[in-house]
């Protein structure tokens, strides 16, 4: 006589293939967890440093305020010299119409020049004096001084190699921060401000103790 069955494995032989599968896994999800925890740290190792910012301490600043004295911007009035920059902090905007990214620079510049936190000298880089006035008169002027630097031989000494370029100058007229590039409001509050700040507060207290 033939016993009937129901056509089913029984519950133990059916479970242990899949038991023995989901420990394989699991042990090969540990292996790869720990491979790539590894290669982080090895590839951490092996990284090359990090370049530095455009904007490097005061200590590693590559440019020194030249000594010079340069005739105004067509139209205007006010030169610009080296003995400008002593006895405040001031910046100094590197800038020429013909500079694509001194357009998008120049509306914040004249934006920071009504809040009058700082005077903003103007650096006119191998321009036509035409071109330049014309580009300042269109624009507006945020500067309170500009110097007509046509030949580009005070841009060579103060080491810049592109526009625009902006300089923090302390009251003893040395170059203490440089950027590279488009300024714009980040950078300004970010990196400029506190030196402002910080510049601006001692002469504060050395007014009040004379």
């Amino acid at each position: 006589m033939v016993q009937e069955t129901s056509g089913r494995e029984p519950l133990e032989e059916k479970g242990a293939p899949a038991a023995r599968r989901k420990g394989v896994s699991r042990k090969y999800a540990l292996a790869l967890l720990a491979f790539s925890a590894a290669a982080a740290v090895f590839a951490a190792v092996l990284a090359p440093p990090r370049p530095k910012t455009e904007t490097p301490p005061a200590k590693e600043i590559d440019a020194k305020t030249p000594e010079f004295s340069l005739p105004p911007v067509q139209g205007r009035t006010l030169g610009l010299s080296s003995a400008d920059l002593k006895g405040g902090v001031s910046l100094v905007n590197v800038f020429a119409s013909w500079c694509e990214a001194c357009k998008r620079e120049h509306p914040f510049l004249m934006e920071l020049a009504k809040r009058n936190i700082v005077p903003i000298h103007g650096l006119n880089f191998k321009d036509k004096p035409a071109d330049a006035q014309a580009w300042l008169d269109g624009r507006g002027d945020p500067y309170a001084r500009t110097g007509a630097d046509i030949d580009g031989r005070v841009a060579k000494d103060w080491k810049i190699k592109g526009i625009p370029v902006t300089f923090v100058v302390d009251p003893m007229g040395e170059t203490v921060y440089k950027r590279l590039g488009v300024l714009n409001a980040e950078l300004f509050e970010e990196e400029i401000l506190p030196l402002i700040d910080k510049f601006q507060e001692k002469i504060g207290k050395r007014n009040n103790e004379e």
